[in-house]
């Protein structure tokens, strides 16, 4: 296992001309050739990813891990979705410049979609933060492609297909790394994926396919969850159990642990947002089994409540937030609080972030809150054909080079890759071998499973 260094952060940018940062990173070819990211070679002392997968699970509640490896269970780009702790290890391994950004830590395609801004524009762009944290920027690119590869395959399009989606990917990474590299700071911050103006390598089924997400995204809302969600129980109102995924706490201390645990979370708002908040009230609090990667840890719903006379719910979504699957080779975090680790980085990466992102502890855990529905979506890319993966391939990695333009310096990124495919080319051979590996270890949990290594539990 490769050493764990200092912390690092982000490179500040100032002090140097754009055209000299650009240079260097040119001159980074010298020492980390385009084509050396091609190479995937599991070393002989790999470790069992499963046993990577249990030594990440001792912080999480037990019961509920069958559920987590049975998820992991149901395909190759399952177990992808679930084991970014074994990537992480795998890519410590890899070629890297050197260059940093803020990583999303689990860029995968499910972990991209549509969402409303707080003007209600529907943008695209990243939509996970449990892993964030300063590490290569190789990583989420790599992670992207080979997802892009697994989900390819799973639906049916063979190797070269699926591993030509990949290299698409990559390419519109590269092209909005090469743009961002030209554009002032402040433009580069304010820039967004316009789903009115969608870049122009996006095929019309591509557009079509993420114009049904723009349209589903917009009544995504608290207001349609809650029916799903909450019943009336005389006066109030009762989230609807639904055991193991929905279940209550036991309420000798759900009040006073919510009342606790909801005034810590309004601290950690602006006071323009309290003001907001106060508003409404607690009505009620049950846990909440969410995600494939997330299954275990303590996730919650909180229904909040305004004035009687309109119906008028908030939903709140409460994550568990633990150290990052990134920790051990990126270096650890420099918060404390995992949770405010999530919080920071989700604004800095995200063009807009929920407007009541906040954090909270209770029982010696920490929580990041935020909406449960806010006019997000995601499409489930195992229906999707060809052309609308393609499609969704390209806005992924458009909206990931945004994200490290932001975070990281995208002058030496773009200097790095340059105008050519060599290395979009050596990142989707390196997402088709290790795709191959992804195959591999989804085979060997399923082996373990069947030895009852480890406890399963197929819930979907």
């Amino acid at each position: 296992m490769p050493k764990r260094g200092p912390p690092r952060r982000v490179p500040k940018l100032r002090g140097e001309t754009r055209s000299a940062r650009a240079s260097a990173g040119k001159a980074a070819r010298r020492r980390v050739p385009r084509s050396s990211h091609a190479s995937w070679l599991p070393p002989k002392d790999r470790p069992d990813p499963v046993e990577i997968l249990q030594e990440g699970a001792t912080s999480r509640r037990r019961e509920l891990l069958p559920i987590r490896y049975g998820r992991m269970s149901l395909s190759p780009f399952a177990f992808l979705r679930g084991s970014a702790a074994v990537m992480a290890h795998d890519l410590a391994g890899t070629p890297s410049t050197g260059f940093r950004v803020q990583l999303c830590g689990d860029a995968h395609v499910s972990n991209f979609g549509v969402f409303a801004t707080p003007e209600r524009d529907r943008v695209f762009d990243v939509n996970d933060f449990d892993e964030t944290l300063p590490g290569p920027w190789e990583w989420d690119v790599k992670r992207l492609a080979t997802s892009v590869v697994l989900v390819g395959r799973q639906n049916g399009l063979g190797r070269l297909p699926s591993r030509r989606l990949a290299r698409a990917s990559v390419r519109s990474y590269r092209s909005a790394m090469a743009q961002f590299a030209s554009m002032r700071y402040l433009d580069i911050w304010y820039s967004h994926i316009d789903l009115s103006a969608m870049p122009p390598t996006v095929d019309r089924a591509g557009r079509e396919e993420v114009g049904g997400d723009v349209r589903k995204a917009r009544g995504r809302t608290g207001l349609y969850a809650f029916p799903k969600i909450a019943e009336r129980v005389g006066r109030g109102y009762r989230i609807r159990d639904h055991p193991p995924l929905i279940t209550h706490f036991r309420r000798s201390a759900d009040d006073e642990r919510s009342r606790e645990f909801f005034d810590r979370y309004r601290t950690s708002l602006p006071s323009d947002r309290r003001m907001l908040l106060d508003r409404y009230h607690v009505e009620d609090v049950a846990r909440k089994v969410v995600g494939v990667g997330s299954v275990g840890t303590d996730c919650s719903v909180m229904l909040l409540m305004a004035d009687s006379d309109l119906l008028d719910p908030l939903i709140l979504q409460l994550k568990e937030a633990t150290t990052s699957a990134l920790a051990p080779y990126a270096g650890p975090s420099r918060f404390s609080d995992p949770a405010e680790r999530v919080v920071v980085g989700q604004r800095a990466i995200q063009e807009a972030s929920d407007v009541i992102l906040g954090r909270s502890a209770s029982g010696g855990r920490s929580y990041y809150v935020r909406q449960l529905r806010d006019m997000k979506f995601s499409t489930d890319p195992g229906g999707l054909s060809a052309k609308e993966l393609g499609g969704r391939a390209e806005l992924c990695g458009a909206a990931l080079g945004r994200a490290h333009a932001r975070t990281g310096d995208p002058a030496r990124i773009a200097g790095y890759l340059g105008d050519g495919e060599i290395f979009d080319e050596a990142v989707a051979e390196f997402a088709d071998a290790y795709a191959d590996q992804v195959v591999r270890d989804h085979r060997t949990l399923l082996q373990a499973i069947r030895q009852k290594r480890v406890p399963a539990r197929v819930d979907v």
